[in-house]
């Protein structure tokens, strides 16, 4: 359980089953594989039927939701974003990492009808972010993590917001009211004083509501991840972080996977690179480039009017930049959602994600890990290698 709470080894598992997915949906019985994501597996006496695709993408992933909010609560009211100049320049950052990819990807795409995917290379994936850092920075100053955690946080609201905002179809508001309702009872309930006595019917109230508030916004039309968030950001914090210790080993060893691979499932197109989508190439290019450019122009005019709290070295800045671009969970999530109603272009956005994401990785782990050995040089060596020398 330790190596699924690591940086390090839910990242690896992240990307090898991305890379499964892929390597799986292009061999002799690919077809066979993405045709069972699309079987329909409903709850008898109930209106739920979704496919195993998403079953795992408005399901499970809504536990990657609750963690990322409670993780996000955390930081607002005891952690580095509760102090306003800390959190400016990673909000900063932040806008520049969302607006200057958005911009890029519209003007690849002008003059097509695939330029509504514009909200794809917004988001940074934090897990796999944080685990790139972990691999590749032995050395690094803290400073740098803290950095990058608020910016993807951040980042990883805007994909939230546009996933409720712009991918919420024919929303019934009595379901969504009935949720909200449920979350609320929920925040409350987590706050009572228990005795010992009292805490399994409680932890089992916790958990029906829990249901009740992701079946009411699925039912609702908002995406259900939307129910992850909202009970993440309203459970008591004590009790919030304790439930997410508890969840961290599955979400990292069985959710992300399990989502990584059903989201690469993707048959490459048996084209020419002039005929793919200007999806694929917007999300391409808008990712690792619209990312880096974004995070690190921001910053640097941030920290011209932001004094010296909370600086980072520009070098730092550029390798922070480059992480922002493994897009990864939620951009292809927003993929998805985006072209649902078109496979083919979801398919080639889906690649952009995964190809971008692997630019980026590439990039930030050469630039994660020269500002490692720059630090480690400036360190020197450990005490005990300086006596045996």
């Amino acid at each position: 359980m330790n190596l699924l709470r690591s940086a390090r080894f839910p990242a690896i598992l992240l990307l090898a089953a991305a890379a499964a997915g892929l390597v799986i949906a292009n061999t002799a019985v690919g077809a066979d594989v993405i045709e069972l994501s699309h079987l329909q597996v409903g709850i008898p006496g109930t209106p739920i039927d979704l496919s195993l695709s998403h079953w795992i993408s408005d399901g499970l992933l809504a536990l990657f939701f609750f963690a990322v909010s409670v993780e996000l609560q955390f930081e607002l009211t005891r952690g580095q974003l509760r102090d306003p100049r800390r959190a400016m320049l990673p909000a900063i950052a932040a806008l520049g990492g969302v607006v200057v990819p958005i911009g890029l990807y519209v003007a690849i795409t002008a003059g097509s009808d695939v330029w509504v995917g514009w909200p794809v290379p917004t988001a940074t994936d934090v897990a796999f972010a944080l685990g790139v850092l972990a691999v590749f920075g032995r050395g690094l100053p803290s400073g740098i993590r803290v950095f990058l955690l608020a910016l993807a946080i951040l980042d990883d609201i805007v994909g939230i917001v546009l996933i409720a905002v712009l991918f919420a179809a024919d929303v019934n508001l009595g379901m969504l009211l009935a949720g909200i309702l449920c979350a609320a009872a929920f925040a409350a309930l987590s706050r009572l004083p228990v005795g010992r006595r009292g805490r399994l019917p409680v932890a089992i109230a916790l958990v029906l509501l829990a249901l009740a508030t992701w079946v009411f916004v699925l039912e609702s039309g908002v995406h259900a991840t939307i129910a992850g968030v909202l009970l993440g950001l309203g459970m008591s914090q004590q009790l919030a972080l304790r439930t997410l210790h508890a969840l961290e080993p599955w979400i990292n060893g069985l959710v992300l996977p399990l989502f990584a691979f059903s989201a690469a499932l993707v048959a490459i197109p048996a084209v020419d690179a002039g005929a793919l989508s200007p999806a694929f190439w917007g999300v391409l290019i808008a990712l690792p480039v619209g990312k880096l450019v974004g995070i690190a122009g921001a910053t640097w005019i941030g920290q011209r009017f932001a004094g010296r709290t909370g600086r980072l070295p520009f070098a730092d800045v550029l390798a922070v930049g480059a992480l922002g671009g493994v897009g990864f969970t939620v951009s292809l999530l927003l993929a998805a959602l985006a072209f649902a109603g078109d496979p083919l272009v979801r398919d080639q956005a889906i690649l952009g994600v995964l190809a971008g994401s692997a630019i980026a990785l590439v990039l930030s782990g050469l630039l994660v890990s020269w500002r490692a050995r720059q630090y480690r040089r400036l360190e020197g060596p450990p005490a005990d290698e300086g006596a045996n020398a």
